[in-house]
């Protein structure tokens, strides 16, 4: 089961996830492999990606929700194995009005498997006013992602 805290712009999800650290790791770290751990249902494939992700690397995402558009996404956070986050931004001109959300999952191994956390952290976000009012649904579509996870890393 997920365990979930929030503040105004900050909402955490975690769950024990019965597999090691570096198998979840390699799933996060595979951007083809996001649209199987999203569990919003936005998430439709990877482009312009590398194999797997690193420091600085850029990706793009194709998304869909009621209509298709692309988002960009840069990694700003990286440590092999325990943490990886990336801020996402819409790809074109809006791309400079609608960033500075975070999406980060941190990794703890602990007895059973690995403590898995993943945040939304809009802090540096823009127009935070607008984004807010997602963070009930978001909320939602983390614990789906982590149960996605979950059952895509189960040993």
């Amino acid at each position: 089961m997920a365990e979930v805290s929030a503040n105004r712009d900050v909402v955490t999800v975690e769950r024990v996830v019965p597999a090691p650290p570096e198998r979840i790791f390699e799933l996060l770290a595979d951007p083809s492999r996001h649209h199987d751990i999203d569990g919003s249902g936005t998430v439709r494939g990877a482009k312009d990606a590398p194999a797997r992700l690193s420091l600085g690397a850029n990706f793009g995402m194709s998304m869909r929700r009621g209509f298709g558009y692309s988002m960009v996404n840069e990694v700003v956070e990286f440590e092999e194995g325990r943490r990886i986050a990336w801020r996402p931004r819409p790809a074109g001109r809006l791309g400079s009005a609608f960033t500075g959300r975070i999406w980060r999952y941190e990794l703890e191994p602990v007895e059973g498997g690995t403590l898995v956390r993943e945040s939304w952290d809009i802090t540096g976000e823009k127009l935070k006013l607008l984004v807010r009012p997602a963070r009930k649904s978001t909320t939602t579509a983390m614990e789906a992602t982590l149960a996605r996870i979950e059952e895509l890393t189960r040993a």
